[in-house]
C-alpha cells in the first residue's frame, strides 16, 4: 500500500452553536465538501467558555465559515467568510477564491 500526500491549500473555521439546526445543516453542507476536496477543519462553540471574541461577533449570526489559507496561524474576522445559508458549490467558489489570494 502506498501512502499519498494530501497538500492542503485552505483551512474552514466552522462557527456554531447549540442548539441550532441551521448550523447542522451547514456543518453537513461543508463535510460533504471536505470529503471531496481536502481542506484543514476547526470547529468553534461561539458560546463555550473561552470563545468570547468570537461571541461578540458571532453570538447571533451562526453558522458561518472563515476560509483561510492552510499556512494562517488562525482565522481573523477578515477571513474570506459565508454566513447562514450557503451550498456546497459557495463552499466550493471561496476556496477556489482562497487559493488564489
Amino acid at each position: 500500500m502506498f501512502r499519498t500526500s494530501v497538500r492542503l491549500h485552505s483551512r474552514v473555521t466552522f462557527f456554531t452553536r447549540s442548539p441550532c439546526s441551521l448550523c447542522d445543516s451547514a456543518k453537513r453542507v461543508v463535510k460533504n465538501v471536505q470529503a471531496h476536496k481536502g481542506f484543514a477543519y476547526k470547529e468553534i462553540d461561539v458560546m463555550e467558555p473561552g470563545q468570547e471574541k468570537w461571541r461578540s461577533v458571532y453570538e447571533f449570526d451562526t453558522p458561518v465559515i472563515h476560509i483561510d489559507k492552510a499556512s494562517a496561524t488562525e482565522t481573523t474576522t477578515s477571513a474570506l467568510k459565508l454566513m447562514h445559508r450557503f451550498s456546497e458549490d459557495d463552499v466550493l467558489e471561496k476556496l477556489a477564491e482562497a487559493e488564489r489570494l
